[in-house]
């Protein structure tokens, strides 16, 4: 017989436990086990009136938001009705049938004082890191880094050229404009190039077409992990540029260092990272560089490259395929690049001219300064440790792609590079704790007895 489902709710007492109704492999649960915020609680103390009426509890907040960040609930507003609504997101968040959801403004209040001023989710970030370290899910033998672009909150049809932008104008004293102004360089480095496009919203976001994108304004999320479980193991945001990219991963290894005595033996990278510079670096930390060199030296029109001359390291010179030698006067050019010149009269009687420089009248070989870093790196590649790093990188794309397609992360809510580290920790955070929550609860395996 088919029944009816009966709608009463005129009950005046129920017998309820949020406990009861959150199943044992709900993945908050697993993360609440994993998650203590006491040491957050007390950094943030200071902050805080004795005095006024009780404010919001910053751990309820910072709940909240882990609970937006793991299953991609984006927005604040929306973020508040799912946890009134949601049985599980209240148990997480600690408030019971009829606890009260604070106001989505407060998150604002809160992230730009507060949270921002005693740096509440790097700390956040760190102790999680720490207890997947404790959990054992961080080797720290081998590193991978990678950076990937996400849109700014700005239009892409509303960016001015710099020289046109009058930054007194009072309609421009804004929070992203004014953390702008103040961190420029008041000495910039002049071998880098000024922005061609800036946006008035969100200036420090770089203008960007990167990874086959279409023109946008954004910011460039990196990420710093441990290869052996993908532990991101530091984040940082920068503009949407390779240089700052690149830059940011000194700042990533240096900090990984000093906080958590974490220095890898090798470190996997793209292209992108394989200047001589950057190479140079790597070897004088000694640190591994298994990453491709970006090396623009083979000519494609059919003549010599300079791999067909061979350097003599003793003599500092290069010999050409006929036995000449091309030598340097010491003087380094932009910075970066000594300059070996043949002889002419060698050139002139040369039968081979027509294949090295049929349109000079002597062969010249550019030879970057940090080159013996990159034939370093060049040796390291057929190894079967740099074939292991090459497939353990892809690690990174990985945790992007999930934080994309799963997590809706695909353009920014906050403005200023401040928002979007704020973004960025919060994300990286997430990540870490869905690791931890599922990696923790596999069970080491078995030894087998002899």
């Amino acid at each position: 017989m088919m029944g009816r489902l009966e709608q009463d709710q005129r009950r005046f007492f129920h017998d309820f436990c949020l406990e009861d109704h959150v199943p044992d492999g709900h993945l908050l649960r697993r993360i609440d086990g994993h998650l203590d915020l006491g040491e957050f609680r007390e950094q943030l103390r200071p902050f805080y009136s004795h005095t006024g009426r009780p404010s919001v509890d910053p751990e309820l907040m910072i709940r909240m938001l882990i609970v937006g960040y793991c299953y991609g609930i984006r927005s604040e507003r929306r973020l508040c009705d799912e946890v009134h609504l949601n049985l599980a997101y209240r148990w997480f968040c600690g408030l019971g049938l009829e606890g009260r959801v604070p106001d989505h403004s407060t998150f604002s209040l809160n992230r730009h004082g507060r949270f921002r001023n005693a740096e509440a989710f790097r700390l956040l970030f760190e102790g999680v890191l720490r207890r997947c370290m404790a959990a054992g899910l961080v080797g720290g033998e081998g590193f991978a880094v990678d950076a990937s672009v996400l849109e700014a909150d700005a239009s892409r049809y509303h960016g001015e050229a710099p020289a046109e932008i009058d930054w007194s104008d009072p309609k421009l004293n804004t929070r992203p404009v004014r953390e702008y102004l103040a961190a420029l360089d008041p000495e910039p480095d002049p071998k880098r190039k000024a922005p061609k496009v800036i946006s008035l919203s969100d200036p420090a976001s770089a203008w960007t077409a990167k990874a086959n994108k279409r023109v946008q304004f954004g910011y460039g999320l990196n990420y710093l992990i441990d290869t052996e479980h993908a532990i991101i193991v530091d984040v940082e945001a920068t503009p949407a540029r390779t240089y700052d990219e690149v830059m940011a991963t000194k700042t990533m290894l240096d900090r990984t260092e000093k906080r958590f005595s974490l220095k890898p033996e090798r470190l996997a990278a793209d292209t992108a990272y394989g200047t001589g510079r950057f190479l140079a670096w790597l070897v004088e930390q000694k640190i591994e560089p298994h990453i491709p060199v970006w090396d623009m030296s083979r000519r494609k029109d059919g003549t010599l490259s300079r791999d067909d001359f061979t350097f003599d390291r003793k003599r500092d010179l290069y010999v050409c395929p006929w036995g000449k030698t091309l030598k340097t006067t010491g003087r380094v050019h932009e910075g970066k690049t000594l300059l070996y010149r043949a002889s002419k009269h060698d050139c002139e009687r040369c039968p081979l001219k027509l294949m090295c420089c049929p349109n000079t009248p002597q062969r010249k070989i550019p030879r970057d300064i940090n080159e013996d870093a990159r034939d370093h790196a060049r040796s390291l590649k057929g190894t079967e440790a740099y074939e292991k790093s090459r497939c353990e990188r892809k690690k990174v794309e990985m945790l992007f792609a999930h934080l994309k397609r799963h997590l809706g992360f695909e353009r920014l809510r906050l403005r200023g590079l401040t928002g979007a580290q704020d973004e960025f920790l919060l994300a990286a955070t997430a990540q870490n704790l869905k690791r931890l929550a599922k990696l923790a609860a596999i069970p080491p395996p078995s030894t087998k007895a002899a």
